[in-house]
């Protein structure tokens, strides 16, 4: 009978002076959990660090982390590259004063995935890995990486993308999130679960969810006059939250508040509601187990039709979807 050799997949994480620690050690713990999870005798994955010259590097919290690889002494039979991210002045350093971005040229060929997090995308994006391809990075930098590389189609809402082999992530934490999707490709959905409950993550979350909330965006660029409404809409967007009704509560005629609410928002009013209405049958999905109908109501939607479209459309999964992915254990509040 003839058996496989285990595989061990060889891992290469590039990190450099300037980068955010957690861009880079999270993808490590996501790699060393997955190998006490794996039942072959095997190790899954081995881990390498490396940086373009090797030696010590500096991350921008002042944490010196040693003995990272060269470029140069990392193995051919290299599966995975992941860039981490840090400061833009680290990352114009690594790209202007190293060899690291004819060297990616070339490994990107002979590798089955290369990946960034948060903003290594940049250093993707230098090496002209994304070109005509979907990307994220950190919320605060995709008008940027967008200005800089107009010929990439940048996600601002994606916490990752996949487009084969090459994969992007946007801020930090959301490495997590992509290199559980890259165990699961490897290994299964059963040891990406277990590494994610090891790490305490709520679960893992797909790539289509929104990085960053309406709620925040909304809350930080409205002025005095709408900031108590948002804030009001937010907290229950479940009442009358028509236009008449929302520009009599701030005192304006319908088009003065329809004029400024864009302005300062940056969309109609009609459709950040929907998007409160969103957020708040997300929170009930994931924090109750209640009816979808009565999560519909309290929400604001009209019936759970509404919530059922309106959720497919802005989110990308079904209502009982998200929840069979975020929702609380049976155990959990039935109130």
């Amino acid at each position: 009978m003839h058996y496989e050799k285990p595989i061990t997949r060889d891992i290469a994480i590039l990190g450099f002076d300037g980068i955010q620690a957690l861009d880079l050690i999270g993808p490590m713990e996501v790699f060393a959990k997955a190998n006490s999870h794996c039942s072959s005798a095997a190790p899954a994955y081995r881990v390498l660090l490396a940086s373009p010259r090797g030696g010590e590097i500096v991350s921008n919290a002042g944490l010196h982390i040693g003995a990272t690889l060269p470029l140069e002494t990392l193995p051919d039979s290299l599966d995975t590259l992941i860039i981490a991210g840090g400061d833009e002045a680290g990352l114009r350093r690594v790209a202007a004063e190293t060899d690291l971005l004819p060297w990616l040229q070339q490994r990107a060929h002979t590798v089955r995935r290369v990946a960034s997090v948060c903003t290594g995308a940049f250093v993707l994006a230098a090496a002209g890995l994304l070109q005509g391809r979907r990307a994220a990075t950190h919320w605060s930098a995709c008008d940027m990486l967008q200005a800089m590389w107009p010929d990439i189609q940048v996600d601002r809402d994606a916490i990752y993308t996949a487009e084969p082999p090459f994969y992007t992530s946007a801020g930090v934490t959301t490495g997590l999130d992509l290199c559980l999707a890259l165990v699961e490709d490897d290994c299964g959905p059963r040891v990406a679960l277990n590494v994610a409950r090891d790490l305490v993550l709520f679960m893992r979350r797909p790539g289509t969810q929104a990085q960053f909330s309406m709620a925040l965006k909304a809350q930080g660029n409205a002025g005095s006059r709408l900031a108590p409404l948002i804030a009001g809409i937010i907290d229950d967007p479940s009442g009358d939250q028509s236009v008449p009704a929302m520009a009599a509560r701030v005192g304006m005629s319908e088009r003065t508040f329809v004029r400024r609410f864009r302005e300062e928002v940056g969309e109609t009013p009609a459709h950040f509601v929907k998007q409160a209405r969103v957020e708040r049958a997300k929170t009930l999905l994931e924090s109750t187990r209640w009816p979808l109908a009565r999560i519909a109501d309290s929400s604001g939607f009209a019936n759970l039709d509404a919530l059922h479209r309106t959720f497919l459309k802005q989110v990308g999964v079904t209502p009982t979807a998200y929840r069979n992915h975020f929702g609380a254990r049976e155990s959990g509040t039935n109130q």
